[in-house]
């Protein structure tokens, strides 16, 4: 029997509907814009991927382009800084061979990030609503006029002057009319559940890789643009990085261990769906710990499909149970090493685009392109396509923004087609498919300037379509919040 709606009796001007590294970001900008600010949550925990269910701190891998120019700022970099400071980060750091790669190890711990996001949701007046699920949104034709929830209260109608879509899958936006692109079940990215090691012997670690430093491999060695004799040089600085380094943290991340994987696919021991190796995450005193984040790719599985990511969820977790063993039993330092965290979900790589007043492409990033609407920046390269062995749909070839710079994304990326006074932000932005921008600093970016765009419509009365015809005071608003919207190549 269907439960009687219960109308909550407050009226928000922004209404955020998801809790990871979007949500949060667009709640405290929106919040600090000055609107009434509700982000609803269907756990009790804030901050998605970057604290429960994916990489230890990924978000604070790409801040900087290939020129070494920072291209992500605002929330993003405020809360780095923060945790730096109080040592539950690690800084942007950059290894000679990598100074070219737009990429850092600005790791930071997951736990903490996640206790440093409730703290800045009640210094910026953000109200939350946990352990509830948006469910539907309330419509006068096609204006959103709210959010219906399920909660153990009930079914709990929500009003809104501007409903901001964060769920990562865009569920909302569905619901609320949008149309959206999705690729099916044989050609999607495939999943993954993160987990923790400690008690790792990295001195013997140490010892090995400086005795064997042809077994790593560098994740993103080389930029798709560079010359055969330039990949050559690349590597070769990276093998003499991997001979002299002391300091494990200065790695960020340890891939290959070549002999061994081969090893464990010859007898067994290894499943056939992902390489091995680990990122390190930092802990309170200096203390780190292996992140796997690529332990296990499950393929096949569609996010808006509940029997599918049933499924994921449990291949997952046989994959991971592997790969414990193989890690205690053949990599070296890892003969102690323990189970420390498994992270409650799958990281959700690759779902719905919902589709926006502009749909940002390949070419677009290829060209590094700049749009009047700028809203953030970004440097990553489209067609980087995660595939495991078994699914055999080829790789697309990647490419990066024309000179190594950065790249534009406009506001209207933002607004669905079809659907007024909502937004969307996160992975499920318009973009075509090599465009995805699903990486958590991205994320953020727009989860950002969605909460400060939400906030000027409600404080305007006009819907987030009206707002493109003049950006100026959200670009400004942004800029003062310390996004990055120009000065990079």
């Amino acid at each position: 029997m269907a439960r009687d709606q219960i109308v909550y009796d407050k009226k928000y001007d922004v209404i955020v509907c998801g809790g990871g590294t979007s949500g949060v970001a667009a709640a405290i900008a929106a919040a600090r814009a000055g609107a009434s600010t509700l982000l609803v949550e269907r756990v009790g925990s804030l901050g998605g991927q970057l604290c429960f269910s994916g990489p230890p701190g990924f978000a604070f891998a790409h801040l900087f382009n290939p020129l070494g120019e920072q291209d992500a700022g605002g929330i993003i970099e405020e809360i780095h800084s923060r945790m730096l400071k109080e040592g539950h980060a690690l800084p942007h750091l950059k290894p000679e061979h990598r100074l070219e790669a737009g990429y850092t190890f600005s790791y930071v711990d997951p736990d903490w990030f996640s206790i440093t996001i409730f703290q800045m949701m009640e210094e910026a007046g953000v109200e939350l609503l946990l352990h509830s699920l948006v469910v539907d949104v309330t419509k006068e034709e096609e204006k959103v006029t709210g959010i219906v929830v399920e909660n153990t209260n009930g079914t709990v109608v929500i009003e809104g002057k501007i409903v901001i879509d964060c769920t990562g899958e865009g569920d909302i936006a569905v619901r609320a009319g949008a149309p959206y692109e999705y690729v099916d079940r044989n050609t999607v990215q495939p999943h993954t559940i993160s987990f923790t090691m400690d008690g790792v012997d990295w001195e013997e670690l140490m010892d090995w890789i400086h005795q064997n430093p042809d077994q790593l491999v560098w994740f993103e060695h080389t930029l798709p643009h560079w010359s055969d004799e330039r990949k050559e040089e690349a590597h070769q600085k990276a093998l003499e990085f991997y001979k002299t380094c002391k300091d494990p943290a200065m790695f960020g991340e340890m891939m290959g261990f070549i002999d061994f994987h081969k090893m464990g696919l010859e007898t067994g021991e290894w499943h056939e769906f992902s390489g091995v190796g680990f990122f390190i995450t930092p802990r309170e005193g200096g203390h780190l710990q292996a992140h796997m984040q690529h332990s296990s790719q499950v393929p096949f599985v569609l996010t808006d499909d509940a029997w599918d990511l049933t499924k994921g969820e449990i291949e997952c977790r046989r994959q991971n149970a592997i790969a414990i063993k193989f890690f205690r039993k053949y990599i070296p330092g890892f003969k102690n090493a323990y189970l420390t965290r498994m992270c409650p979900e799958m990281r959700l790589r690759e779902g719905r685009r919902i589709m926006g007043d502009y749909r940002l492409t390949r070419d677009d990033v290829a060209e590094g392109k700049e749009f009047g609407d700028v809203i953030g920046k970004s440097h990553f390269k489209a067609g980087a396509h995660h595939t495991v062995d078994k699914n055999t749909i080829a790789q697309v070839e990647k490419v990066c923004p024309k000179d190594g710079g950065s790249y534009d994304i406009p506001y209207r990326c933002l607004v669905p087609q079809k659907a007024e006074n909502l937004l969307v932000a996160g992975k499920h932005v318009s973009t075509d498919r090599d465009a995805y921008l699903r990486y958590l600093h991205q994320t953020m970016i727009t989860g950002q300037a969605a909460g400060v765009a939400g906030a000027l419509c409600s404080k305007k009365g006009v819907s987030p379509r009206e707002l493109e015809g003049d950006v100026s005071e959200l670009q400004k608003i942004l800029k003062e919040q310390g996004a990055i919207l120009d000065g990079t190549h």
